[in-house]
């Protein structure tokens, strides 16, 4: 959504010389034939609004990466070695992107993680200024967190999912941001991350994500007091997000007027997560749509997350009039304003959950207010301002030549 929304502004404000990547649906194509319905359904999610003759195609080895992971041939998609493997289309995004640079009259070459090492290098000897952006926390940092919970929480070590890239593989993504001028991240949670020497020496922007646009009027919860507080976790049922933190919490509530509804993929079977607490609602995922229309049902979404980059799941929650309980370690510190749009709770401490509960669930029209509160304060994060952050950072760099 981040790379739709920066290529569709570019383009509209006549800047955007090049767009390079693996799929741009645009239909219509007599190879679509050729698709089982669930590829081509990812390939359909992946249109962009933008001038055809500006998008550069590189769609091989994604498409065989698509078909091949649910056909038994795991060893083509298999981490970093495989020929189909998510790190080798990338390595073969970047490797086609600096082929074209030479031939390119762009200023500025923009990158993401994982990809830019190649294209960097030969930007960086053509004189092109080279913008990269994290979404997510610093690799280190990462697993530093994920190591503390997995000590923690030994129960709930095989949800952490923590990184088995290699050193190679580390290194070039230290390598990408050394090469880069500007550092783009979307919460100051993941600037913190940021090495030191880093944030010293290079540009770093922060540029929140956006919010998802939607009808206020129909998007509201019902004014009126509730029965019950209903509080939504969404995401990866995994202890990376603090769902472990989270049941323990309502495990310790005997409360009719709270009610606890898991909407995820289970990492675990569903009985070590009922063993932990059984209360709670379970929800499959769904549609975007259908996610949307669940938390209208809800009151408040409770992110107890370890390590993040910036939750979208926070303003898509926040836009359907929820109030939050997340960590700022869910990267969305700057969309709580204490008591009027939610709370931040400290990170691994389920006591601070269960307090927060309980005044949610004492103060069922406060909690309303607040939901309000949240909706409009969401409101003010577009992705034309995240869009034009960056661009005008560009922009600026331009004038220091």
């Amino acid at each position: 959504m981040f790379v739709r929304a920066l290529i569709e502004s570019a383009c509209s404000k006549g800047i955007l010389e090049s767009f390079h990547t693996t799929i741009a649906y645009r239909g219509g194509h007599w190879s679509e034939k050729l698709l089982p319905a669930r590829v081509l359904n990812r390939y359909k999610r992946r249109s962009y609004a933008i001038k055809d003759d500006l998008i550069h195609r590189h769609p091989f080895r994604e498409t065989v990466r698509l078909l091949t992971a649910k056909a038994g041939l795991a060893r083509l998609n298999r981490h970093e070695s495989g020929w189909a493997s998510l790190d080798e289309v990338y390595k073969e995004l970047d490797r086609k992107t600096a082929w074209s640079l030479a031939e390119s009259e762009a200023t500025h070459l923009h990158c993401y993680e994982d990809g830019a090492l190649e294209s960097f290098k030969l930007a960086k000897r053509l004189g092109l200024r080279r913008s990269y952006e994290l979404p997510i926390i610093h690799w280190k940092v990462l697993r530093e967190l994920l190591a503390v919970e997995a000590e923690r929480r030994p129960e709930w070590a095989p949800t952490l999912v923590a990184t088995d890239d290699s050193k190679g593989k580390l290194a070039r993504k230290d390598e990408e941001i050394s090469l880069a001028d500007t550092i783009v991240v979307p919460s100051k949670f993941v600037l913190n991350s940021l090495p030191d020497k880093i944030r010293l020496e290079k540009t770093c922007l922060v540029a929140p994500f956006g919010t998802p646009q939607t009808d206020c009027h129909s998007s509201q919860i019902n004014p009126h007091r509730p029965d019950r507080i209903r509080f939504l976790f969404a995401g990866s049922m995994s202890q990376r997000k603090g769902l472990g933190d989270l049941l323990e919490a309502f495990s310790k509530i005997d409360r009719e007027d709270a009610e606890l509804v898991i909407m995820g993929t289970p990492l675990m079977d569903m009985k070590f997560y009922r063993e932990q607490f059984d209360g709670f609602t379970y929800e499959p995922p769904r549609s975007h749509t259908k996610v949307l229309e669940l938390m209208q049902s809800c009151h408040v979404l409770v992110l107890p997350s370890i390590a993040e980059g910036r939750a979208l799941v926070q303003q898509e929650a926040m836009s359907q009039g929820m109030a939050l309980l997340a960590t700022a370690n869910a990267g969305g510190e700057d969309l709580v304003i204490e008591g009027q749009t939610g709370f931040i709770i400290p990170v691994g401490d389920p006591v601070s959950i269960e307090d927060k509960i309980h005044w949610f669930a004492d103060h069922p029209e406060e909690t309303i207010i607040i939901g309000q509160n949240a909706q409009r304060h969401a409101s003010r994060y577009t992705w034309e301002k995240y869009a034009d952050l960056i661009l005008e950072n560009l922009r600026h760099l331009d004038t220091q030549k």
